[in-house]
């Protein structure tokens, strides 16, 4: 772990190798698992705001589980995450012609129908923060139906902090990702 001002950043996120392999998992982060993606208040802001251009790009089951716990959750940890099918696929998750979920949020910005990508911990994935009170934890997320992504990754040569570059620049800003890129320099220059 090391500092970069008010984050503390797993190394993992350096040392370990990740691209996305859409072909193989077909999208099972969005499908899979027992929460909806994690969002701060603005993000939930923006989904109210945003969700009636985004409504026609959904599946009608995604309109129906928005329509009915709202374009947002709130858990009984008051946390703040999209709302879920059934307790499965995230409400805002579309499907491709090869059956490959997708973002509808994505689709959406990708029309130039919104100017607001997906939330910011989609786009991050499968780097995962924390956020305490007097810094953030910046950790990297092992999750086995991303195995495929780890050995293109590898394969590739694009560590986890590479991949995720325009999230991480837009979580935490350009500097801070100049600083990250320093430090994976000179840890690599050690080994």
């Amino acid at each position: 772990m090391f500092q970069l001002g008010k984050t503390i950043v797993s190394e993992e996120v350096i040392e370990n190798d990740f691209i996305c392999n859409l072909h193989a998992c077909k999208g099972a982060c969005c499908i899979d698992g027992e929460a909806g993606a994690p969002l701060d208040e603005a993000e939930t802001e923006i989904l109210e705001r945003i969700y009636p251009k985004v409504k026609p790009f959904l599946r009608p089951e995604g309109i129906a589980a928005i329509e009915a716990q709202g374009t947002f959750v709130k858990t009984e940890d008051d946390e703040l995450e999209t709302p879920l099918i059934d307790g499965a696929d995230c409400a805002y998750v579309i499907f491709d012609e090869q059956g490959t979920a997708l973002c509808g949020i994505e689709e959406a910005y990708n029309q130039g129908e919104i100017d607001w990508k997906k939330p910011v911990s989609c786009h991050l994935y499968p780097v995962r923060v924390q956020d305490y009170s007097e810094f953030s934890a910046v950790n990297y997320h092992r999750w086995q139906i991303c195995d495929d992504a780890c050995t293109l990754g590898q394969e590739l040569g694009v560590p986890v902090y590479k991949f995720v570059k325009e999230a991480l620049i837009r979580k935490f800003g350009a500097d801070w990702y100049a600083e990250l890129e320093t430090v994976a320099e000179n840890l690599k220059n050690k080994s």
